[in-house]
């Protein structure tokens, strides 16, 4: 019997090619797209899920003027006065990321550096495969390198006792290979390649600030004891905060901070480390916001709810095509059960089918898909026994659904309704317009997203920064010499090419360098009997003048000047904070009292992300510092070749460093890949949807065509035109598209305005942009129906009479 009925289910696809192709496509699509935009989904549910539950994040909510601020960076002594001093911790560790330059032989490669205590690797699921594995970081003289790292180093795994020298302070020391680290995966939000003991830091980082507590500088991660909550932990460190930051909670009362709900003005918290990835700050609290692949996971479901629709209406359009076929069976005795199984088996088929090139649609598209949305997610990365039970089970309801109930309402139709070839509808229209109104709803709400988040990133892109971001190059200062002596000889490669306007050098970085790194510095001291916070930024001369920044008050700093080594430039958001009225007759006094001058008001312009307002910030003269990032300032014409002439300048500087310049708008650009990547991610839904959405409407149509031949055939005899006829036909389809529109625009706007308020500069929710939609929507439901309507509205009447 189940041979007939797949026998039977063939032979029906064949016979309308139209319907089976229809359905085959769209269904593929739908399922090769979900199944890309799922598996992009799950690879990011999935990053540090690796590593235990009980690995915690510290971090402090901390009570100011301004509002609750949280801060994950700590000072040096916190790690062991918090492990000695609050029970419940089980093991700790400090960590700090940066870069070194590793030297070996002829070698000189800049990798990923990371400084840490010994219980790191019992902390975290880094597996040591080779070396030590029980502390292999115990000695500051000996290090853990990943198995990239040894390769690229080596050019081999086997590895442990050979020496590296790294790149510290100006000076080459070495280090014995200890351990090798299995290379983590994809889905790990922690990424080094050089793993050293947390001691080995400059003095500078470290030994100098053995007991401070008044500066932060790294991350910490905990491991608790066991049947010890978070919340017992948090509770417990109230003493340990009030005996080690006791000046700090009397500058924040002093001040005018408000205590929490609980009375506190500093309070230290945790937050899972699986959840990092999605880890931001509101109001000082930790929130884990998985938005992101929640909204992809709904597009994908969205697309195959569209699509199992459109099956569902082309299903119910063809069932006018085999009304005697089912009066026929019914006759000669055929059950509902039969007849139910039958045509379910003709979905099952069409399921089976487009779900195989589905697959093979996905598997072909996974390398420009992770190209496009800049991902390593993969099929085997998300291969696991329980997802993959997850998946078929999601098919196979699909299948059930989609496919079961058109085969129950064709089973249930009447003998003798079926033997005229009449089509009862009465009930089902209810339905239909339904679907159809669900279908074109969610069509609207994927296009308003798309325009919403489209006008949003281009408002960002295109947005005046206050800083030069066409004509600046930069890139990381990588190489073996000093900062300083690299600039000196930068500088003197490239002051008589033409097309060079400036060179200059800071410790922060605008954007995203093509090297990946961000750094920010933050520093706090007492004026005028309150506390005050700044971003601070260490620059070389012609800082201001190489990226265009506005004065707007004083001067910049000058090489005429000796004294402008104690002087500082700061913003107009940091004038707001000092709130004196002269402001270029101020004085800062900083470490060891040492006293700076303001010289100079800067425009504000935005040194950090675009989604963060304008901060305070400082500008000071300080060529010795370690400035890492180079500025060259090139004329308008011929911008390629002078970007050429800043790249051969630093290989012949740094021969053996790889040169990662890149234009500052570059830079701008790296830094709004989410939105770039949810703008095309919902774009490409939008595209999908709109198209999976005119192949249900054509089915629709078909199928109301079908119903009103009869009518057709009359109207054109009583004198109704071709146009009559078409508008006739084409408004019930408006109305629907209409209804559509009112019930999703404004779903829209709400969640469209409520994702745009994450952003301190954004745009406004203009009428115009729903009036698009709605144009687009209606275009598209017009060059949908015309076709079948103008096609209905031009055929013979005498054809549609006679067949009734």
């Amino acid at each position: 019997m189940i041979r007939n009925y797949l026998k039977m289910a063939w032979r029906n696809l064949l016979k309308d090619k139209t319907f089976s192709f229809l359905n085959i496509f769209g269904l593929a699509v739908a399922f090769g797209v979900a199944i890309l935009l799922s598996i992009y989904a799950l690879f990011e549910l999935s990053y540090d899920q690796f590593h235990s539950d009980e690995v915690y994040i510290v971090y402090s909510t901390d009570q100011t003027p301004k509002g609750a601020q949280a801060s994950t960076s700590r000072e040096i002594p916190f790690a062991g006065a918090l492990q000695e001093e609050v029970p419940g911790i089980e093991k700790i560790t400090r960590y700090m990321g940066t870069s070194g330059l590793i030297i070996s032989g002829d070698k000189q490669i800049r990798l990923n550096t990371t400084y840490v205590d010994p219980d790191f690797f019992s902390i975290f699921n880094f597996p040591l495969i080779k070396g030590d594995k029980e502390n292999p970081i115990t000695e500051k003289s000996t290090v853990a390198i990943t198995q990239y790292a040894a390769k690229t180093i080596f050019n081999s795994e086997d590895v442990i006792g050979e020496t590296i020298r790294i790149l510290q302070e100006g000076e080459e020391t070495p280090y014995t290979v200890a351990a090798i680290v299995e290379d983590f995966p994809d889905q790990s939000s922690m990424g080094f390649d050089v793993v050293l003991n947390f001691k080995n830091l400059p003095d500078f980082v470290y030994a100098d600030n053995l007991n401070a507590w008044d500066k932060s500088n790294h991350e910490v991660f905990l491991k608790l004891s066991e049947n010890v909550t978070p919340a017992e932990f948090e509770k417990s460190t109230r003493a340990f905060t009030e005996l080690h930051y006791q000046e700090e909670l009397e500058a924040a009362k002093r001040d005018g901070a408000q205590p929490d709900a609980n009375g506190h003005y500093k309070q230290f918290r945790l937050v899972p480390f699986s959840d990092s990835r999605f880890l931001k700050f509101e109001n000082g609290i930790a929130k884990i916001s998985k938005t992101m692949p929640y909204l992809v996971l709904g597009i994908a479901f969205l697309i195959l709810f569209i699509a199992s629709v459109n099956f569902i209406n082309m299903s119910i359009a063809r069932s006018s095509q085999r009304l005697r076929e089912i009066g026929m069976r019914k006759t000669l005795g055929a059950g509902k059960i039969q007849l139910f199984l039958q045509f379910w088996g003709d979905s099952i088929l069409i399921f089976l089918a487009a779900m195989a090139l589905g697959a093979l649609l996905a598997t072909y598209l996974i390398d420009p898909f992770k190209t496009l949305f800049e991902t390593s997610a993969s099929f085997k990365s998300v291969s696991s026994p329980h997802i993959i039970a997850i998946f078929l089970l999601v098919l196979l309801l699909i299948t059930l659904s989609a496919g079961g109930y058109p085969a129950i309402l064709q089973s249930r139709l009447g003998t003798l309704q079926a033997l005229k070839g009449k089509l009862e509808t009465t009930g089902k229209n209810r339905v239909r317009n339904f679907l159809m109104v669900l279908q074109f709803g969610i069509a609207i709400l994927l296009i308003s997203g798309t325009l919403i988040l489209w006008n949003q990133l281009e408002f960002m892109r295109n947005k005046d920064l206050g800083f030069d971001k066409e004509q600046v190059i930069a890139f990381p200062l990588n190489g073996k010499q000093s900062d300083q002596r690299a600039m000196q000889l930068l500088r003197n490669e490239l002051q008589d090419k033409p097309g060079i306007i400036s060179v200059s050098a800071s410790n922060n970085i605008l954007g995203m360098g093509k090297d990946q790194t961000r750094s920010t510095s933050v520093i706090g001291f007492e004026f005028q009997g309150r506390g005050v916070r700044t971003n601070m930024i260490m620059v070389d001369h012609d800082y201001i003048e190489t990226l265009g920044l506005e004065m707007i008050k004083g001067r910049s700093f000058d090489r005429q000047f000796a004294t402008d080594s104690l002087a500082v430039v700061i913003n107009e958001a940091m004038v707001r904070e000092l709130n004196e009225e002269d402001i270029l007759s101020t004085r800062i006094t900083l470490d060891d009292s040492i006293q700076y001058s303001v010289i100079g008001v800067l425009k504000d312009y935005n040194f950090q992300d675009l989604n963060r307002e304008i901060e305070p910030m400082t500008l000071f003269l300080n060529p010795g510092w370690n400035l890492r990032h180079a500025y060259v300032k090139v004329a308008p014409q011929n911008v390629s070749g002078s970007f050429e002439k800043v790249k051969a300048a630093w290989n012949k500087i740094e021969p053996q460093a790889e040169f990662m310049g890149s234009f500052l708008d570059e830079n701008i650009d790296r830094t709004l890949k989410r939105e770039r990547n949810m703008t095309t991610m919902i774009t490409s839904g939008s595209i999908i949807a709109i198209i999976l959405s005119c192949t249900g409407l054509f089915a629709i149509s078909l199928l109301v065509v079908t119903q009103r031949r009869k009518e057709i055939g009359i109207r054109k005899v009583v004198g109704a035109s071709v146009s009559n006829i078409t508008f006739m036909l084409t408004m019930d389809f408006l109305k629907l598209v209409g209804l559509a529109f009112l019930i999703a625009a404004p779903i829209a706007w709400h969640f469209g305005r409520k994702w745009i308020q994450n952003y301190p500069y954004r745009i406004d929710l203009n009428l115009w942009i729903f009036l698009a939609v709605s144009g687009i929507a209606v275009l598209i439901a017009l060059l949908t129906v015309s076709f079948q309507a103008i096609k209905a509205a031009t055929s013979n009447p005498v054809n549609s009479l006679k067949s009734e």
